[in-house]
């Protein structure tokens, strides 16, 4: 009976370490640490090697109680290729021009005690693509938070980065942490 539980015990600590990946030919997600997940694949074109690093919000935001904010860090062969943070729900509008002017919203993003406002490019009204300066900045965080204008007004997605693997995400990406500043 003892055996039965302890074999019980460690097949329910092994599933809560992994996550079921929404994508075809990416292995499921294993813990990176903390509350993140990595996910890896390849492309059957190129046999380029991709890993992809999740991290779920801590709250879910006004228009959906059934899907987690998350923010994706996605590298390929070894190196940093972008960052997006997926609300789950319709963005408003863009708000400002890019630099190259593609349509932009901007957000208030706390790290840790810092907070600063950035310009996020805006994707067909679903997610943002996040600048590689707040993907080092969280990284490194215990405290990230986003605030966004939904339909409904603004919304703020919580998270708690903390216990990120950091040298997997060097190796993977080629990325380091950065400590946040004010910029208010």
């Amino acid at each position: 009976m003892a055996t039965l539980a302890l074999v019980c015990a460690t097949v329910l600590s092994v599933s809560a370490q992994t996550v079921l990946s929404p994508y075809q030919g990416e292995t499921d997600g294993v813990s990176a640490g903390g509350k993140w997940f990595v996910f890896r694949s390849e492309d059957k074109m190129t046999a380029a090697k991709k890993v992809r690093f999740e991290l779920l919000s801590d709250n879910y935001l006004s228009e959906d109680p059934e899907y987690k904010p998350r923010v994706e860090l996605m590298c390929t062969n070894g190196k940093y290729t972008y960052t997006d943070f997926n609300p789950g729900i319709r963005l408003g509008p863009p708000n400002r021009p890019g630099f190259w002017g593609q349509p932009q919203m901007e957000v208030m993003v706390r790290v840790d005690d810092a907070h600063s406002r950035h310009g996020w490019n805006w994707i067909r009204g679903r997610f943002l693509s996040m600048d590689k300066g707040t993907t080092r900045e969280l990284i490194g965080a215990r405290i990230f938070k986003v605030e966004i204008r939904g339909r409904n007004g603004p919304e703020i997605a919580e998270f708690s980065p903390a216990g990120l693997d950091l040298g997997r995400v060097k190796q993977a990406c080629d990325l380091t942490p950065k400590k946040p500043s004010n910029d208010n």
